[in-house]
């Protein structure tokens, strides 16, 4: 008699992904065991994302795929988008990359994760209408039971919400709504109403970007709490330090590619292949630090004795600033504690309960750029990235050579801003953002986690051509952090907000 074998949670087998004559993924094969984790390393654009879209049946609509995808025992042809999308929020569930993308704008955070719990996790509740022709009510059933085992419902999922806010630290932010809140808190946010819907499988990509060590720990302690609980993760990263705590099996992906594959602890301990090698090696912790400059060039803001507080929150009071020409300065602490503030009441988008800002007069609004901390809330949506480009270009007289320059430093590639913001990776879009704003070679750069979305051989890129081109043109750079090796290396000097 042979032995009963237990589906697998996710099997993949010769998914391959293109658009036109182009390969974007090539006959990727993988498993996952039920309560397994697959962790997949790369480089942005590698094809991690597009991955996990085409698992899900979420592919752009220009792309094609084929190939199979089984979840669960339930085997599907990988082109039938239709047959995985059936079982969205219950059979498997993602997390997307980007936390504006899984959140409502229009509604409460609270509410958000409330409703996951009282939609997906609970069935469905007779509101006293049962649906037969000819019911009048009059049968002695008002539907008075129906609404109160209701409200019973969206009573138990509010509980059920404000422990998970809690757990996360996140219970001053119930009220409020996604644009209100951190890029940080929107990712546990994001997670939390993820996570809610129970399902078995869970697609996360990149769950531990811009979070600083204590709100990152705290993300790998429910991922490793939902694996005891029996369900299975795909997450996609490149924080290596998330690879080797999941543990599990660990792949790393090349132009579309699975170039290596094995257990996390044996791949990241010995590496075989060189790339592998080259992208662990670009991990910040490995970094050497740039030479600091001092602060002797024009003093481009000054801020004295500056407050700023949210309701009954303060960030910060009588904070005073000197932000000279050429110098790189980091601020880091906690999430909530008001870095993304400080840095736009810098700019002029945000003023200052009390104190004072003072601009160097000299300088147009233009000469003050932001690199967000999440790059689709920098693009327009609908227009293409090109578009998006050739406007700014056209606006400012600028020349497409020095962006084609820079964009070429950064590995982007020219097809590439033909598509929608929303169909190019968030790294591949942050680095188009950073591309834009040192295109207008500004005075002063507030960059606001600009590498949290990259891999560690982009990171590395990236962040060199900052501090070059800050050096060259004399930019000042206020600069958000989580990354303490990313602060040692390129700061010239820090402020911590608590």
């Amino acid at each position: 008699m042979s032995a009963v074998t237990t589906p697998a949670a996710l099997r993949v087998a010769d998914l391959t992904v293109w658009q036109g004559g182009h390969t974007l993924v090539r006959r990727v094969h993988f498993s996952i065991p039920a309560g397994g984790v697959l962790t997949l390393l790369g480089e942005s654009g590698s094809g991690k994302s597009l991955l996990a879209q085409a698992i899900m049946g979420n592919l752009p609509g220009t792309l094609r795929c084929s190939g199979s995808i089984e979840i669960a025992g339930q085997l599907s042809d990988a082109a039938d988008s239709k047959a995985r999308r059936r079982g969205w929020g219950r059979d498997i569930a993602l997390l997307p990359q980007e936390p504006w993308l899984a959140l409502d704008p229009t509604m409460p955070v609270m509410q958000q994760v409330a409703e996951t719990y009282e939609l997906v996790s609970h069935p469905a509740v007779d509101d006293g209408h049962d649906g037969h022709d000819g019911h009048d009510g009059h049968d002695g059933h008002d539907g008075r039971d129906g609404r109160d085992g209701l409200r019973t419902v969206r009573a138990g999922a509010r509980a059920r919400a404000a422990a998970a806010l809690e757990s996360l630290g996140l219970q001053a932010a119930a009220a409020k709504y996604p644009f209100m809140i951190s890029g940080g808190m929107a990712q546990r946010v994001a997670f939390l109403a993820t996570h809610a819907a129970g399902a078995p499988l869970m697609i996360i990509d990149e769950p531990t970007k811009g979070l600083d060590t204590d709100r990152r720990d705290e993300v790998l302690a429910l991922l490793l709490a939902a694996r005891a609980q029996g369900m299975s993760l795909l997450c996609i990263t490149h924080d290596v330090w998330l690879a080797r705590a999941l543990g599990g099996q660990l792949a790393v992906m090349r132009d579309g590619e699975m170039v290596e594959q094995g257990p996390a602890a044996e791949v990241l301990a010995t590496p075989r292949y060189a790339y592998t090698q080259r992208l662990l090696a670009a991990d910040p912790a490995c970094w050497r630090a740039v030479p600091a400059v001092s602060a002797t060039g024009p003093v481009i803001a000054e801020l004295r004795q500056v407050s700023k507080s949210f309701g009954k929150q303060r960030l910060f009071s009588a904070l005073d600033l000197r932000i000279h020409g050429g110098e790189i300065i980091a601020v880091t602490g906690p999430s909530g504690t008001g870095k993304t503030s400080l840095g736009n009441i810098v700019l002029g988008l945000l003023k200052p309960d009390a104190g004072k800002v003072t601009r160097a007069p000299a300088l147009a609004r233009t000469a003050f750029q932001k690199i967000y901390q999440d790059p689709a809330a920098a693009f327009a949506p609908s227009v293409s990235l090109r578009c998006s480009l050739q406007d700014l270009m056209r606006l400012h007289a600028l020349e497409w050579a020095m962006l084609e320059s820079l964009l070429a430093r950064m590995r982007i590639a020219p097809p590439l801003l033909e598509r929608l913001p929303r169909q190019v990776s968030g790294g591949e879009l942050q680095r188009i953002a950073l591309a834009r704003v040192l295109w207008m070679k500004p005075a002063l750069i507030f960059a606001d986690e600009p590498t949290s979305r990259l891999d560690p051989l982009t990171q590395q890129d990236v962040m060199t051509l900052l501090v070059e081109q800050a050096r060259a043109l004399g930019s000042a750079v206020l600069l958000v952090t989580h990354d303490a090796h990313i602060v040692r290396c390129v700061a010239d000097r820090q402020i911590r907000l608590e």
